[in-house]
C-alpha cells in the first residue's frame, strides 16, 4: 500500500502534474499563449523565431510550468500581435455553477401551467452572457384539450424521462417515448399535441440570445 497523496504516485501522469501545479496565473497565461498561437497557425518553432525565446521556454510557458517575466510577456505579446493584458484574460475570470437539489427546482408559471403542466426551472445561465440557457423539468400529470404552442428565438433540446406524447414542431409531429430526444429550431411553433400515456416527464433545454447582453 502506498502512503501519502495517491496522486503523487502517478509517474509523470497528467493528473498528477496538473494537481501539483496549482498556480492559476501561470496556467491562465499558458492557455492564452497557446490559443493565440494556434489562431495564427503558428508552431512553437514559429513563435520562438518571432519572439526570440527558446522552444523549450515556450513549451514550459504554455504548460504553466514557469512564471514568465514582464519582458518575456512583452516579447510574446509582440510576436502574437496582442496587448500584454490579453495574456491575462482568463485569469480571475468567474467560473460559476448553478446547483439545484432534487425536488427544489423553481416552479415557473408559463402558458399551460393551469392545465396540468408544471415547469421546474433547474438552473440559471452561467458563463457566456450573450446566450441564455434555461433548463426545465416539465411534468404533465393531467389530460387536457389545451396544448400551448411556443415560439421563440434560439434552439431547444428535449429528452423524455417518462410517458408518451405526440410533440409538434412546425408541420411535423413526433412520437416521443422514454429515452427519446428532439433537438430543434425553436423559432417554429412547437409543443405537445397528444398525451398518449400519463404522467409525462421530460427535460427541456432552451438556448436563446440574451437580449439584455
Amino acid at each position: 500500500m502506498t502512503s501519502g497523496n495517491p496522486l503523487e504516485t502517478v509517474d509523470g501522469g497528467p493528473i498528477a502534474l496538473s494537481m501539483k501545479r496549482g498556480n492559476r496565473l501561470e496556467d491562465a497565461i499558458g492557455r492564452q499563449v497557446r490559443i493565440y498561437r494556434v489562431q495564427l497557425s503558428m508552431t512553437i518553432a514559429d513563435l520562438a523565431r518571432q519572439s526570440g525565446l527558446s522552444p523549450g521556454m515556450l513549451s514550459k510557458i504554455e504548460n504553466g510550468q514557469t512564471s514568465p517575466s514582464l519582458t518575456t510577456l512583452q516579447l510574446l505579446a509582440g510576436a502574437l500581435n496582442v496587448p500584454v493584458t490579453a495574456l491575462f484574460r482568463k485569469y480571475e475570470q468567474d467560473r460559476e455553477a448553478s446547483f439545484v437539489q432534487a425536488g427544489k427546482g423553481l416552479v415557473i408559471d408559463r402558458r399551460g401551467t393551469g392545465t396540468g403542466h408544471q415547469y421546474h426551472l433547474l438552473g440559471h445561465s452561467v458563463g457566456d452572457r450573450s446566450m441564455r440557457v434555461e433548463p426545465y423539468l416539465i411534468v404533465i400529470s393531467e389530460a387536457s384539450d389545451v396544448f400551448p404552442l411556443f415560439q421563440h428565438e434560439g434552439v431547444e433540446f428535449i429528452y423524455m424521462l417518462e410517458g408518451e406524447m405526440m410533440y409538434r414542431h412546425g408541420s411535423h409531429v413526433y412520437t416521443l417515448n422514454m429515452g427519446d430526444s428532439l433537438y430543434f429550431d425553436s423559432d417554429a411553433p412547437h409543443g405537445p399535441e397528444d398525451l398518449n400515456r400519463l404522467p409525462i416527464r421530460f427535460l427541456s433545454f432552451i438556448v436563446e440570445p440574451n437580449s439584455d447582453s
